[in-house]
């Protein structure tokens, strides 16, 4: 195989990662618990937080910050995954880079 043949197969992947990344980077994930909804972008930032139980009181808010973890972890979770399914078969590659 000839280096110019392995150098444009090496630049044609790089494109597609990065074209995947920015896909996946768009994307809105949301994590769900009891009483919270949260909403991610592909870049695990957070950009939305929704209490779905109005009637909150002093007492609930130990119990929400432990929902607002377990929503957090979820919306985590699910970008892991798509990043896994998507960049997957570069990922041995790229020594953890995603």
């Amino acid at each position: 195989m000839n280096m110019q043949n392995l150098m444009a197969q090496a630049q044609k992947m790089q494109r597609d990662i990065q074209k995947k990344k920015e896909e996946i980077d768009k994307t809105v994930f949301e994590g769900k618990s009891e009483m919270v909804e949260v909403q991610f972008n592909g870049k695990k930032e957070m950009i939305a937080i929704h209490f779905l139980n109005k009637e909150l009181t002093n007492d609930d808010l130990e119990i929400l910050e432990d929902m607002v973890v377990l929503a957090c972890k979820d919306a985590i979770q699910k970008i892991d995954k798509e990043i896994e399914e998507k960049l997957g078969s570069f990922g041995s590659g790229l020594g953890g880079l995603f």
